[in-house]
């Protein structure tokens, strides 16, 4: 189905359906016929391509991923969008349209099942409120996927793509950098949506790591990075202290294993610089614990 970043399609077809924009999911559909093209050549969609999207909406860019991949399965949360994009999709053997929440799908064997002997890459158009438990739960899982390709809201996309050591970088940070190397591709303006949100978006690519850095226990790593950041203002030896009930020497001990400035904060810190006080922290923890 053409035209479907029409706005006066899109209106059409939602009212024919009786379709109402559900705040709650953050729904925002694109109507910049400039912007979709661009997602699926960016994100890898070609032959020899299996596509995961991740809510498509009412089938924008599923309409432009499936005339460039092999195959693509689309999965949505929202039951009211079913009818709307198999109607918008009819024209396309190779979509398959999946109704669940992305956070509860077992991809491990969706990707086996629906992409075999295929390169699988994501494409997803991301609310604000889910954006990072959904990247995250792809880099986590390692599962085969070459690259995730996310509209995400510009301040999120600043803060997944943030160098270390500077002011915009978090925990999260920390984890996209742990698991991928992530850029903004384009920026993508508020108008490009209807309702038309607030704020800018942008596109941002992850290319997840074929091994990550190793660290002693990848658990209590993220648990450090977690707390370390969950008091940005204080020092990493307050931080650290405060939040995980280490004594201030063992933390101070740690701190050395990299600098000898006990006043810095988790948010100039580097990766490398997190992993080594991590893994010092670990140990002398668990030597703590034989003693």
């Amino acid at each position: 189905m053409e035209k479907l970043s029409n706005i006066g399609v899109i209106k059409g077809l939602i009212s024919e359906h009786g379709f109402t924009f559900s705040k709650r999911l953050g729904q925002n559909f694109l109507v910049n016929p400039t912007v979709c093209p661009r997602i699926a050549s960016l994100g890898g969609a070609k032959k020899g391509v299996g596509v995961l999207e991740i809510g498509p909406g009412i089938g924008v860019l599923t309409n432009e991923l499936a005339k460039l991949a092999d195959r693509v399965v689309a999965v949505e949360i929202d039951k009211r969008l079913i009818p709307i994009l198999e109607r918008t999709l009819s024209e396309h053997s190779n979509v398959k349209i999946i109704n669940e929440d992305i956070l509860e799908l077992d991809l491990d064997s969706v990707i086996r099942e629906e992409f075999s002997g295929l390169e699988v890459v994501v494409c997803a158009n991301l609310p604000y409120y889910i954006t990072s438990p959904i990247i995250m739960t792809l880099l986590q899982k390692r599962l085969p996927i070459k690259r995730i390709t996310a509209m995400v809201q510009r301040e999120a996309g600043i803060r997944l793509t943030a160098p270390l050591g500077s002011r915009d970088s978090g925990a999260v940070t920390v984890a996209v950098n742990y698991f991928s190397e992530a850029r903004i591709l384009f920026d993508v303006s508020r108008v490009s949506f209807v309702p038309s949100p607030r704020v800018d978006s942008c596109v941002v690519s992850f290319e997840p790591r074929s091994e990550t850095p190793p660290v002693k226990n990848e658990d209590f790593f993220f648990k450090v990075v977690k707390f370390m950041f969950s008091q940005r203002r204080k020092t990493l030896l307050n931080s650290i202290t405060q939040t995980m009930g280490f004594p201030k020497e063992m933390v101070k001990t740690a701190i050395f294993s990299f600098t000898d400035d006990l006043s810095i904060r988790p948010e100039t810190l580097r990766l490398n610089d997190i992993i080594v006080f991590s893994d010092t922290l670990y140990e002398l923890f668990m030597e703590a614990l034989e003693d």
